[in-house]
């Protein structure tokens, strides 16, 4: 069970290789150790059908579970600022229990020159202390906005739904309450009717609450070697 006096506050790191965060908290890495970029194109955008799905949209809700170091989000944006049409809006939504410091992000971050100009961007407008809701405008066609808290409760609370989910919580073995029943139902609640989830988890209740919760779960090739993935749809 979370302890209810660390909600929010930043966990210590462990640095591996450089430059690879690691949380002792619950014992696993924020990103694969091959290549935490790639995994994000092969995971959760390819996943997810993006970026085709961007090409004939005028507002695209992506939601994610866990923000950890801002690899997802600022791949995403990298890759949206591509192919966005003209005028078109993402709105990008993390939800994180322990909030990165500024310093922290942009260690992790500067791993991948590719990601230069939003790694700069993004910790250029991360606040000193991160807490409760916070909002970034990136650029005129890119909105974040990380929710600090327990995601059952705040995906729960959240009045939007989303078109994608990315969820990316520590590995099911070391973080359970990020893949419960409960929480999986939330997710379902929060997306739009023909939205989509992926994830690179691929254990068995993981997938069996995603069924229970109403998804259409397909079973796809991991990335690096990983035998399984996980993506599919709410019809």
């Amino acid at each position: 069970m979370t302890d209810p006096n660390s909600v929010g506050r930043f966990q210590p790191l462990d640095w591996r290789e450089g430059d690879m965060p690691y949380s002792p908290q619950f014992g696993d890495h924020f990103y694969c150790q091959t290549d935490g970029r790639l995994e994000c194109g092969h995971v959760f955008l390819t996943g997810n059908g993006l970026p085709e799905r961007w090409k004939d949209t005028q507002s695209f809700a992506i939601a994610e579970l866990g923000f950890g170091t801002g690899l997802n989000f600022c791949e995403t944006w990298r890759q949206w600022k591509a192919v966005r049409p003209a005028d078109a809006v993402l709105h990008f939504t993390s939800f994180e229990l322990y909030p990165m410091d500024r310093a922290s992000v942009g260690r992790a971050l500067g791993h991948w020159p590719e990601l230069d100009g939003e790694r700069m961007a993004l910790t250029a407008l991360w606040p000193d202390h991160p807490q409760g809701r916070i909002e970034l405008q990136m650029d005129d066609q890119t909105k974040l906005s990380v929710v600090c808290g327990a995601a059952l409760d705040m995906v729960g609370d959240h009045e939007t739904a989303f078109d994608a989910w990315f969820l990316d919580g520590f590995a099911p073995s070391r973080n359970p309450d990020m893949w419960s029943q409960a929480l999986m139902t939330a997710v379902f609640d929060a997306t739009v009717a023909g939205g989509s989830f992926a994830t690179y988890a691929a254990a068995g209740f993981v997938r069996r609450n995603l069924q229970a919760a109403g998804f259409e779960v397909e079973r796809r090739a991991g990335f690096a070697g990983k035998r399984e993935m996980l993506c599919g749809r709410k019809d």
